[in-house]
């Protein structure tokens, strides 16, 4: 019998248990702002696409081969508990080979080599979710060498997350484990070897790393 090469976790802020990460879900287009930066039709609805979970990072990113724009995202991510549950939620940033993807955009391929590669998916600890707590009022942020890039506001989405996990649910049930990155606010931009990024949801969780050669 085969085994399974490798599993995946994030640890979980306040108890020892950690995360076991299963599928990782995206929504492309969510906030209209980044839409039009990126040169995409406002009028046009978000959507869903994946990454295996092996793209899933924590800590110092290499720099992808095959590319000269690499480029983030900063992204409230919901963490999916039993029976379909919000359990948590963390701060984000889906890292993307911009040119590879624009390349598949322009022939109709699929985003693939632009979206996964080791380390594109980089997520915090899993903060645990509370009934108080307002998605609405959450503020995503991201620095580049302590310089600001991103700031956005979750109540911008196009779909907030509880219309994101009824939009799924109506293709597939949802996972214990699996991570729903909720998309990007404008101010995405080009990142090179040695920057430090740090992106965060103030007052909640923050998360830094480093891209590396």
């Amino acid at each position: 019998m085969f085994k399974i090469k490798k599993s995946y976790s994030l640890p979980i802020k306040g108890i020892e248990s950690k995360f076991p990460v299963q599928n990782l879900y995206f929504v492309g287009r969510n906030y209209t702002e980044h839409s039009v930066e990126m040169g995409e039709d406002e009028k046009v609805p978000p959507f869903f696409f994946s990454k295996p979970n092996w793209t899933i990072a924590s800590k110092n990113v290499s720099y992808p081969k095959d590319t000269c724009k690499l480029q983030h995202e900063v992204e409230l991510v919901i963490a999916i508990g039993e029976h379909s549950k919000i359990y948590g939620f963390g701060v984000g940033v889906d890292l993307t080979r911009r040119d590879l993807q624009k390349d598949a955009k322009k022939n109709g391929k699929p985003w693939f080599r632009g979206k996964s590669f080791i380390g594109s998916s980089v997520i915090s600890d899993i903060t645990l979710f509370e009934k108080n707590i307002d998605f609405s009022e959450l503020r995503l942020e991201l620095f580049v060498n302590n310089k600001l890039r991103q700031r956005g506001n979750c109540k911008d989405m196009i779909w907030n997350p509880s219309e994101i996990l009824c939009e799924i649910s109506k293709d597939f049930d949802l996972e214990a484990g699996d991570l729903v990155f909720t998309g990007t606010p404008k101010g995405v931009g080009d990142l090179n070897k040695g920057d430090l990024i740090e992106a965060s949801i103030p007052g909640y969780i923050s998360h830094s790393f480093r891209i590396i050669k």
